[in-house]
């Protein structure tokens, strides 16, 4: 059975949008696609250590006598495996629960608020919860489709760095797209990162995914930011109970979230391997 994404639909123009952009990950990286079309707008997803409820906003629950149609005309051109879910189980508080047995989920930045409140540089509070809870890594896709055919790891030395290099070299042998290491210098040399990961066993595979080094110790990292490819896959690790406002080397996450308008895929704190 193939590796699976969780895609919560929303059957509006926008929704669209997010979904076509689950596809295009899905397709890239082999995957198949769980779709829930919510009937309600609470549901529950037990994780390890937490169990997360998320408070969708109304446009998910738009028209839904169409939801399903439109869904299903877009999976199918796409040739990727597909099934709706259902969920039957239900907690004491009658909320459906959702399974976190996934390779991935994609959210927008907010599931809880208006699209139109929502800036680019907002990520809501439950889209947080997932990322901190969530055993898998997160996309966060861009507002309209855009295609990827690079991959962008942002690498600052944490344990969660070495898990968005996993998650980056992982991307990078299951569809070929070119990887690229930024490394935001704080006063270190590049052999000190390179160590890092020598030390956690994974500069030979690293090596063999012929990765690029783009290294910066002289600029701002906000000015570093223009460097990353508009059609690339930007990874990131995050970390630390105030959740996604520290990334990697630093509170870098809302800048980086809120600059770049590519694809983020965020590894989080509760991700295993």
């Amino acid at each position: 059975m193939a590796p699976r994404l969780l895609h919560i639909f929303r059957n509006t123009p926008m929704g669209r949008e997010t979904f076509l952009q689950s596809l295009y990950f899905c397709r890239q990286m082999h995957l198949d696609i769980d779709i829930y079309i919510p009937r309600q707008k609470q549901f529950l997803m037990y994780f390890d250590h937490e169990a997360v409820q998320i408070n969708l906003d109304d446009s998910y629950l738009f028209a839904p006598e169409t939801a399903r149609e439109h869904a299903e005309s877009l999976v199918r051109p796409k040739e990727i495996g597909y099934r709706f879910l259902q969920p039957e189980e239900q907690t004491a508080s009658t909320l459906p629960d959702i399974p976190s047995d996934y390779a991935f989920m994609c959210l927008p930045r907010s599931v809880s608020d208006r699209t139109s409140k929502i800036g680019l540089g907002h990520l809501g509070p439950k889209v947080r919860a997932i990322l901190r809870a969530a055993h898998f890594p997160v996309l966060i896709p861009s507002a309209v489709l855009k295609k990827w055919n690079k991959v962008t790891v942002f690498f600052g030395g944490s344990a969660n760095a070495l898990n968005a290099l996993r998650v980056g070299m992982a991307v990078n042998q299951v569809t070929g797209a070119p990887l690229t290491i930024y490394i935001q210098s704080e006063g270190r040399p590049l052999d000190a990162y390179r160590s890092i990961i020598e030390d956690a066993r994974l500069l030979e595979s690293l090596n063999h995914c012929q990765a690029r080094w783009a290294f910066f110790s002289d600029t701002a990292f906000e000015n570093n930011l223009y460097t990353v490819p508009h059609d690339a896959l930007v990874i990131a690790g995050a970390y630390g109970h105030g959740m996604i406002k520290t990334v990697m080397f630093g509170s870098k996450m809302e800048l980086l979230q809120s600059t770049l308008p590519n694809n983020l895929l965020i590894v989080g704190p509760g991700y295993t391997r």
